[in-house]
């Protein structure tokens, strides 16, 4: 990809960079926050149980992500009325401990996104309780004709596609000068964006994916597995080894 990033293939590594990194990235759905912010919708409107069935294709990889997106659209047809009662009457609920990790990464001195493949929409209200400026979002939008119905998403949002993290992470560093920076999320779309992201934490605290924990050397349970990381004192040598992985 031309990023000059070599994915780390040690736990140790993948550590070293998550304590040292510049900015940590963190998917929405089932990362973030425990639900998938597509399938609460689609339940709303109606068709939960078939939009799930493609958002479980969509996060294991079986399906690129952007047919995947187009197909449940298709199925969910929301309206901006529909939208603005579920924003309303079933905000999306933080996953245990990310509330205080992300407090702990600011403390830190490190740069927080969101970079998900839901609705900037349902993700805005997530990202004002995380205390994360709207502008660090990248995520999809949902157009809406005058009347209110349904009239398409973004596609120029580079997290409407398959790879498309990984644009938008390449976009961030470049933006923001970062130096180093880790990406965290459940799916294969979050362990498409390293490189250009320096490391891949899996987290399955919502939903354990087999395929995801075989493309990472550190996938975690919890937040506050992670929490727990930016204090602690690296093993003698663990420093010189990881860093020359």
């Amino acid at each position: 990809m031309g990023t000059g990033v070599e994915r780390p293939t040690t736990k140790a590594a993948v550590q070293h960079i998550f304590r040292t990194c510049a900015a940590v990235c963190f998917d929405v759905d089932s990362t973030a926050v425990v639900e998938e912010g597509i399938d609460v919708l689609a339940a709303h409107c109606g068709a939960g149980e078939v939009v799930a069935a493609w958002t479980a294709k969509a996060m294991g990889g079986s399906v690129p992500f952007d047919v995947a997106l187009q197909e449940r659209l298709k199925l969910i047809q929301p309206s901006a009325a529909a939208l603005a009662d579920v924003i309303a009457s079933h905000p999306l609920t933080y996953s245990p401990g990310v509330q205080s990790l992300v407090a702990a990464l600011k403390r830190d001195g490190k740069r927080v996104f969101l970079v998900s493949g839901g609705f900037r929409q349902m993700i805005e209200p997530v990202a004002d309780g995380l205390g994360i400026a709207r502008e660090d979002v990248v995520a999809n939008r949902l157009f809406f004709n005058e009347d209110g119905s349904f009239a398409g998403f973004d596609r120029d949002e580079p997290t409407s596609r398959s790879g498309g993290k990984a644009v938008a992470i390449g976009r961030l560093k470049a933006a923001h000068g970062l130096s180093s920076v880790v990406m965290v999320g459940d799916g294969a779309t979050d362990a498409e964006a390293c490189p250009p992201a320096d490391a891949f934490i899996g987290y399955g605290g919502v939903v354990e994916r087999e395929a995801i924990k075989k493309l990472t050397p550190w996938y975690v349970l919890s937040m506050a597995e992670l929490e727990a990381e930016l204090t602690r004192s690296p093993e003698l040598g663990g420093e010189a080894a990881a860093a020359s992985l």
